[in-house]
């Protein structure tokens, strides 16, 4: 995962603009503002997306787009905005030439149900496993094969990539990862046993496996940034170096230093 550029960012920012917006008001009225004053061409005919909304639809547009080679340049119409630049209507096509790239690969999960059935998604954020029921889940954990935990009782787990850590991985006490690190963090969400297991840092080329221990008695769902799949037996987590997408930022707030700031938080 790398920072690129400002340089080989502007070679791929041209002048054709596609903007997508979230299903509310305040960012398809900002779409509305923006083609009225700049030229919009459909998705597939764009050298740059511009998406209006949240972090939660920035998401949706990255996983929309990511096997169009198109980055993307949020503008936060939404109430956290970590992965959005600032919202400004004036001299887009100025700030566009000026951004900054980061190159970033996702998660590919791999879900397993009680069904039989199997579900793929890619995840930029995270995958995490959630209980159901008011039981805890119980969770055998494997990475490269290998079985690292027996058996973690909790209310569930999760695989976050650096882009992510600061997310949910952070809300659940999970480490915050420089982008440069090349690691993912695995991170207990309210773990009742092991107590004092806090999770690990791995490498980012790591196969994670989750095996739902009791899965019919104790259901467990598996979630791809927002894609969910309820009833899971088993998920396969890794990350996929064959895809990729380019996110894009103002200068001033790249996402390096978005990422380093949140470490030193109040």
């Amino acid at each position: 995962m790398s920072q690129i550029s400002s340089d080989k960012a502007n070679e791929t920012v041209a002048e054709r603009i596609a903007f997508v917006a979230a299903d509310f008001e305040a960012a398809q009225s900002a779409r509305k503002q923006l083609e009225s004053m700049y030229t919009n061409v459909a998705p597939e005919d764009a050298d740059v997306i511009v998406a209006l909304g949240g972090d939660g639809f920035m998401l949706q547009s990255l996983r929309a787009f990511i096997d169009k080679d198109i980055p993307v340049f949020g503008l936060n119409r939404g109430s956290v905005g970590f992965l959005m630049n600032e919202f400004r209507l004036e001299d887009l096509p100025g700030r566009l030439k000026n951004s900054q790239a980061v190159t970033l690969h996702p998660l590919q999960m791999t879900a397993l149900t009680l069904d039989g059935s199997s579900e793929e998604s890619v995840a930029i954020n995270e995958v995490s496993l959630l209980r159901e029921t008011y039981q805890a889940a119980k969770l055998e954990i494997l990475v490269d094969g290998v079985v690292r935990m027996p058996e973690l009782i909790c209310d569930g787990a999760l695989v976050a990539t650096p882009a992510g850590s600061t997310a949910y991985n952070l809300s659940a006490h999970g480490p915050i990862i420089p982008l440069s690190a090349e690691s993912l963090a695995l991170t207990p969400i309210s773990a009742f046993r092991p107590r004092r297991w806090r999770g690990a840092l791995l490498p980012h080329d790591a196969d994670v496996v989750f095996r739902i221990l009791e899965a019919e008695k104790r259901p467990v769902s598996a979630t791809a940034d927002d894609f969910e799949v309820r009833n899971v037996v088993e998920v396969s987590i890794r990350e996929d170096r064959a895809r990729s997408f380019e996110i894009l930022f103002d200068p001033e707030i790249n996402l390096e230093e978005r990422i380093l700031k949140e470490q030193f938080a109040p």
